[in-house]
């Protein structure tokens, strides 16, 4: 049953999804196609899981990025921390951990206790990395997502959905490719270093895709009592990246199987296109009012699509250049190659300069107009 309700959707839904490009299309379309069999859009809607721990990473990293903060960094942990139920890593108050070691227990242990140490640690409370988190998902076009806290733990209006959990993992794994290297890991152990002294903590991936799928770079599991067994899972075969996505499963296994479905669908129903455009077949690419007439472009533009098998159709390329006004810059944009299927645009990829041109001073485009008049002049003599 599962199989035909995928081939129906998945041919209703791909020409809806195909303007997101490359390998975010598939992001996109593997976990819309999921929740809409699953039984709609709204069924997921009143959904809480502690799957959103990937939108809590997505903010970590960005406050490494900016230097906010350091994966060195030690974090007090709070008494409201250490307070936190469910999956857990039993921090006590009062220990100090690296941001690095607390990142490991939230993607591999789903840790809520670590997730609230950081949260403090960025924004000083677990109320201000929320709002943080609902401005986040505004931005991504997390139009079904209201977060109440940073863990996903059940609570009133906190809601989101399979698309939205697909948004926010495609640009935690788009922005920090880094965070594969935590995701990806199968056992490891921390140091809990308090009063009493030292003890050891192991952490197991709750993700066992991660041994049981050919490709699968990990990414994060959830669950609560009303989200049930929740995984955003990713792969990547052929250089084709995936994210399916499922929630409300029954069990942790049943979780892990209709997540293999999916990316098993998607990996047969998709393919790799290499195209490389020649500066040749760009052509000229006029310059006005520059010291030169035309400016150069790179030697080829290459560009990696991911084509729907089941789709009907061939892609079209399209050369489409800019007019260009000096002065122009070496790496500047002077046109793009255009990839579409259908009348949808499915991919872009920029035609730059490859060198600098002047504008031109007064008496070179004196020079230049006297040549053009002459030239004409002597076609008509």
């Amino acid at each position: 049953m599962l199989g035909k309700l995928f081939k129906y959707e998945w041919r209703s839904i791909s020409k809806l999804l195909l303007p997101i490009h490359g390998f975010v299309l598939l992001f996109a379309l593997l976990s819309r196609f999921y929740f809409t069999i699953s039984g709609g859009t709204d069924a997921l809607l009143n959904t809480d899981s502690t799957i959103i721990g990937t939108l809590t990473m997505l903010l970590i990293f960005d406050a490494v990025e900016s230097k906010k903060i350091s994966l060195e960094d030690k974090v007090p942990v709070s008494e409201f921390a250490a307070s936190m139920g469910g999956s857990q890593v039993f921090l006590e108050t009062g220990e100090k951990q690296q941001v690095q070691t607390l990142i490991k227990c939230v993607v591999i242990s789903s840790a809520n206790d670590a997730v609230v140490a950081l949260a403090e640690h960025v924004c000083g409370s677990e109320e201000a990395f929320v709002s943080r988190m609902n401005k986040k998902a505004r931005e991504l076009g997390m139009k079904h997502t209201t977060f109440q806290n940073a863990c996903g733990l059940d609570a009133k209006g906190h809601v989101t959905s399979a698309y939205d959990i697909a948004l926010m993992t495609r640009e935690l794994a788009q922005r920090y490719p880094e965070v594969f290297k935590y995701t990806k890991i199968w056992m490891d152990t921390i140091i809990h270093k308090t009063k009493k002294g030292e003890k050891e903590f192991g952490l197991s991936n709750t993700n066992k895709l991660i041994r049981q799928y050919h490709g699968c770079t990990g990414m994060k599991t959830g669950s609560t009592g009303k989200a049930g067994f929740c995984l955003s899972a990713t792969a990547t075969r052929n250089k084709i990246h995936m994210i399916a996505v499922v929630m409300g499963c029954e069990s942790s296994k049943a979780r892990i199987k209709d997540a293999r479905i999916l990316l098993d669908y998607g990996f047969s129903n998709c393919q790799r296109i290499h195209s490389e455009t020649t500066r040749k077949e760009i052509g000229r690419i006029p310059v006005q009012k520059g010291q030169r007439s035309e400016v150069s472009c790179q030697e080829k533009v290459t560009a990696d699509l991911i084509d729907i098998k089941t789709q009907k159709g061939k892609i079209v390329k399209k050369i489409k250049i800019d007019s260009v006004k000096a002065p122009v810059k070496k790496g500047q944009k002077i046109g793009e190659i255009q990839y579409s299927k259908g009348n949808i645009m499915i991919h872009k990829e920029k035609i730059l300069a490859q060198e600098t041109i002047n504008k031109a001073d007064f008496l070179t485009q004196i020079k230049k107009i006297s040549t053009q008049y002459f030239l004409i002049l002597s076609h008509f003599l």
